[in-house]
């Protein structure tokens, strides 16, 4: 388990649009340079942000109630003071979306396909996974996010190095490259890393709110 200054916190832009996740240290730092706010993203809280004064009293109060109560947030004691971890903030000048480039490996075209096999549509776990080349390189094809997709070991085997024709085995979805998001950053198995309290800000619904592309 990650020491709880080494817990990923999603970052937002000052437009409230996810930019990057960073470690609470890197988060912790940016609160008290003045440079970001904590947001609570929970119903009681409503999206309410903090500065690094009153986020010593909101964690103070946490750690009064969690005495008798169970404990949701991560709460670090000193010898004066409880800190409560943050789980998202807010930068107060940055108002960009960063133009990254997804590297092409193997456990990003995993991500990408989110670990479904796009031939069967099943979902397996990474070590039942394999790459396929849609166009098999004996017969010209490339390895790239436009001729690669997630196949599992049966699907792959069938294939073999046919033609998508010949096999009669076609991807659900057009392969391509991927547009950059803060969990690619996490690299593989990133599920663990992610916080219910970001589902709003990555996973958006037309009845919430819109981000932009």
């Amino acid at each position: 388990m990650n020491a709880p200054l080494d817990q990923h916190v999603l970052v937002l832009n000052r437009l409230w649009q996810p930019v990057n996740t960073c470690t609470a240290r890197r988060a912790v730092a940016l609160l008290y340079l003045g440079h970001a706010q904590v947001v609570r993203s929970d119903e009681e809280s409503n999206f309410w942000t903090h500065d690094v004064r009153s986020w010593l009293a909101h964690s103070e109060e946490v750690a009064r109630r969690s005495v008798n109560g169970e404990l949701r947030d991560v709460v670090i004691h000193t010898i004066s003071r409880a800190f409560v971890v943050p789980r998202i903030i807010v930068l107060g000048v940055y108002d960009r979306l960063p133009k990254k480039e997804i590297k092409f490996t193997r456990d990003n075209v995993f991500q990408r396909d989110q670990y479904t096999c796009q031939y069967c549509c099943i979902r397996f776990e990474p070590k039942e996974l394999n790459i396929d080349h849609v166009i098999p390189r004996e017969k010209g094809g490339k390895t790239t996010w436009e001729n690669v997709v997630c196949s599992c070991i049966r699907c792959n085997t069938k294939k073999a190095n046919k033609l998508p024709e010949q096999a009669k085995m076609h991807p659900r979805t057009v392969p391509k490259a991927p547009r950059w998001r803060p969990m690619f950053g996490l690299g593989r198995h990133s599920e663990p890393h992610f916080d219910e309290s970001w589902r709003f800000f990555l996973e958006p619904s037309s009845a919430r709110v819109e981000l932009s592309a």
